[in-house]
C-alpha cells in the first residue's frame, strides 16, 4: 500500500514554487510549499495585513450532477445534514459527510452555481487526504441519475488577507462585489474562473478555481502585485488555528460528531428537526441533551506550545487531548484546541497540559482566538 504521506504528486504549480525559493514537503500525497523564503512567521503576518497567495490543489474539486437542483439538493442530503435544497444561486455552504454512527467522514464545501443555466449542478471541493474516501463513498449512495465527476484538470488558488479584494477588484470587478460565502463564474486575466469568497484563514479572501494548464499565469499576475506574496502550509496553518477553524484527521475525524465539534451552526432549523441524514438520531440526541465532550479553545501560560496529542488534565486526572497547538503569531503566544467535557468547557475554566511529562498550566477561552473579519453584506 502506498504511503499517503509520501510525495507521489505535484500541482500545476511545483515548479513556481520552486523557483520562488519554497522548502517543498509531503503533504497528503502531494509536494507541497511549506514556507517560502521569508519563513511562517513573515508569512502568517502579511497575510494578516496584506495578501497572501495560496497553492491548495491538492484539494479535490469535482461536480455533482442530476436532472434538476431539487433533484442533486435532495440526494445530497441523505449524505450531510446542511440544507442544500433552499442553497440560492451562487450561495456556498459548508458541511460535513457523516457516517451512520454521524462521524465526520471529510468536511467540504458546496456550491450553488450563481448561473441558472447550471440547474442540477452542484460544485464540491473536499479535503485532499480524503477525496478518495469521499468520492467512493458517495459514489456507492447517489441514487441513479445523480453523477459525481471529479475534475482533476482544476487547480485552485486562494488570494486572503485585507488587501484581497483591492488586488482582485482590476481583474475581476464582479468578484469582489460578491458577499462571504458566494461565488460567481468570471475571468481573470482573460482565464475562465470559478471564484467564491472564503477560505481558511479567517481573513477576507476569494478561492478560484481555475484549469490546471492557466493557473501559472494568474498565480504569477497575482504575484506581481506589491501586496501579495506566495504563502505556504505553515502559515496556512497557523492562520486557521488562530481562526478556530477545524483540521481534518487532527480536530476531527470519524470519531467526531458535528456536534462535539461545536459546528451546531452549519446544521440548519429544517436538517435539525426532520433528519434524514446518517447520524442523524445521534445528532438530535446531542443537541437536546448535550454532547460527552466538545471542542474548546486553551490558551497555555507561558511561552511553551502544547502539541498535538498533549493530554489535558483537570486534577491530575486525563479528561482530553489537544487535536492542534502552537505559536499564535497574531495571538503573541501559545494556542491549541481540543476536547474536554462540557462541564470543564467554560471560558476562563483553569485547566493543565502534560508537556514533557510536565503539567503546564491553561486556561479555557472562546475561539476564534482571532477576530474573523470576513466580508459580510449589510
Amino acid at each position: 500500500m502506498t504511503d499517503p504521506t509520501l510525495p507521489s504528486l505535484r500541482t500545476a504549480l511545483h515548479d513556481a514554487h520552486v523557483v520562488l525559493g519554497a522548502r517543498m514537503v509531503p503533504f497528503a500525497g502531494y509536494d507541497m510549499p511549506v514556507q517560502y523564503a521569508d519563513g511562517i512567521l513573515s508569512e502568517h503576518n502579511w497575510t494578516r495585513t496584506h495578501a497572501g497567495l495560496f497553492d491548495v490543489s491538492h484539494m479535490g474539486q469535482a461536480l455533482l450532477i442530476g436532472p434538476s437542483h431539487g433533484t442533486v439538493a435532495a440526494a445530497l442530503e441523505t449524505l450531510v445534514p446542511a440544507d442544500i435544497l433552499n442553497l440560492k444561486l451562487g450561495q456556498q455552504r459548508y458541511t460535513q459527510l457523516l457516517n451512520a454512527d454521524g462521524g465526520i467522514i471529510d468536511d467540504l464545501m458546496v456550491t450553488r452555481p450563481l448561473d441558472p443555466g447550471l440547474d442540477g449542478t452542484l460544485f464540491l471541493v473536499v479535503n485532499a487526504a480524503r477525496k478518495a474516501v469521499d468520492y467512493a463513498h458517495m459514489m456507492d449512495r447517489l441514487p441513479g441519475g445523480i453523477r459525481l465527476v471529479p475534475k482533476d484538470e482544476l487547480a485552485l488558488i486562494a488570494l486572503q488577507g485585507p488587501e484581497a479584494a483591492e488586488v482582485i477588484a482590476p481583474h475581476a470587478p464582479e468578484a469582489a462585489a460578491l458577499g462571504f460565502m458566494s461565488a460567481t463564474s468570471s475571468t481573470l486575466d482573460d482565464v475562465p474562473c470559478h471564484i467564491s469568497r472564503s477560505g481558511y484563514t479567517g481573513e477576507d479572501g476569494f478561492e478560484i478555481s481555475v484549469a490546471a494548464d492557466a493557473v501559472e499565469k494568474v498565480w504569477s499576475h497575482l504575484l506581481s502585485d506589491a501586496r501579495v506574496k506566495p504563502i505556504g502550509l505553515g502559515a496556512r496553518d497557523s492562520l486557521r488555528l488562530e481562526a478556530g477553524l477545524c483540521l481534518y484527521g487532527h480536530d476531527i475525524d470519524t470519531t467526531t460528531s458535528p456536534i462535539e465539534a461545536q459546528l451546531a451552526w452549519s446544521i440548519q432549523k429544517r436538517r435539525r428537526e426532520g433528519g434524514g441524514f446518517p447520524g442523524a438520531a445521534r445528532i438530535q440526541r446531542e443537541l437536546a441533551e448535550g454532547p460527552a465532550r466538545v471542542r474548546v479553545g486553551l490558551k497555555p501560560e507561558g511561552r511553551a506550545p502544547a502539541r498535538e496529542g498533549v493530554d489535558i488534565l483537570n486534577d491530575g486526572t486525563v479528561v482530553g487531548q489537544i487535536t492542534s497547538g502552537g505559536f499564535g503569531p497574531t495571538v503573541g503566544g501559545p494556542i491549541a484546541m481540543g476536547y474536554v467535557p462540557p462541564h470543564l468547557a467554560r471560558p476562563g475554566t483553569a485547566l493543565d497540559l502534560l508537556v514533557r511529562g510536565k503539567p503546564l498550566p491553561a486556561r479555557v477561552c472562546h475561539v476564534p482566538f482571532v477576530a474573523p473579519r470576513y466580508a459580510r453584506k449589510s
